[in-house]
């Protein structure tokens, strides 16, 4: 196992205690195409995560290293479980959300919204009440390479799935491109990664944050929580202690409850998604572009919702 060059950036004194300078970056598997959707089963001892331009998802274990987990997966991106430990994935080339049965079985549970195809589903959490939330912008229907060349049929969006009368409902439409979720650890707080239009000269660069009311059915009280420099954020984790871990241009950020900038972790390659996960959910996982790697914090990651 090797090792990529890592450096912390101490902005808060607070972000000191966070991270261990003794704990390298270590590379867990590389030569991969664009990584994301990185989810830990802690029962199983294993990542999963998304290849999507070589249309895989693999599966990282301590022991074993990475392997195919499946291919072809229909360039899935984004992955989560649902609350009976299920995986629930975003899938690009099928334009739907779908759940791996406990025997392996795939079910479709959503495809399209009053008639019209979803564009392509990016990410996906799971709420404590076992809704499923995720952002649908066009990015896996742009090009070629994370899905295949497809004709939007809706608005970027971002919907709730109901889990008792499969529902699909519209809980935000004011964006041009949502991406990244995570929900705080409480289930107060929906963040929400805003990237904008994929080929616009000025990628959007900030965090919003939403309320979660009406006994967690609807959003209310949008406001930016924090703007990414450099790059914008993608993938988002919280840690036990509801602060946020956001993917960036330089490495990891760490902000704040209150959207404060508490540090950097960087990294030699564009972060595209994180997650925590191995002894105590104090390992951090990310995916660095075409590398997969993990880092040990002096934090531990969320774990529901």
């Amino acid at each position: 196992m090797s090792e990529m060059p890592v450096d912390y950036e101490i902005i808060d004194k607070r972000f000191k205690s966070f991270v261990l300078p003794n704990s390298p970056l270590r590379v867990l598997a590389e030569g991969l195409g664009w990584l994301e959707g990185p989810v830990w089963f802690a029962d199983l001892q294993c990542l999963l995560f998304s290849d999507i331009p070589n249309d895989r998802v693999m599966r990282w274990t301590a022991t074993g290293g990475a392997s195919v987990f499946r291919a072809p997966s229909r360039f899935e991106n984004g992955h989560t479980r649902d609350r009976e430990g299920r995986l629930v994935s975003c899938s690009h080339q099928d334009r739907c959300i779908r759940r791996t049965e406990l025997d392996g079985r795939i079910t479709i549970l959503a495809e399209s919204y009053r008639g019209r195809r979803l564009n392509s589903p990016n990410d996906v959490v799971v709420a404590a009440d076992g809704a499923i939330w995720f952002s649908d912008p066009p990015y896996g229907i742009n090009s070629d390479y994370e899905g295949g060349k497809q004709r939007a049929e809706l608005p970027p969006t971002l919907y709730r799935l109901d889990p008792l009368t499969a529902e699909l409902a519209v809980v935000a439409d004011d964006f041009d491109g949502p991406n990244g979720l995570c929900f705080s650890p409480d289930g107060t707080r929906l963040y929400v990664a805003e990237t904008g239009e994929q080929f616009a000269d000025q990628p959007t660069q900030h965090i919003r944050v939403f309320d979660v009311v009406d006994e967690g059915r609807r959003l209310a009280n949008g406001r930016v929580f924090h703007t990414i420099n450099p790059g914008n954020a993608d993938g988002m984790r919280c840690d036990q202690d509801g602060n946020l871990w956001s993917s960036a241009a330089d490495g990891v950020h760490c902000l704040s409850p209150g959207g404060d900038l508490l540090g950097k972790i960087k990294v030699p390659s564009l972060v595209s998604n994180l997650t925590f996960g191995g002894r105590n959910r104090s390992e951090l996982f990310v995916c660095a572009s075409h590398t997969l790697c993990a880092i040990t914090v002096n934090r531990r990651g969320a774990q529901w919702p």
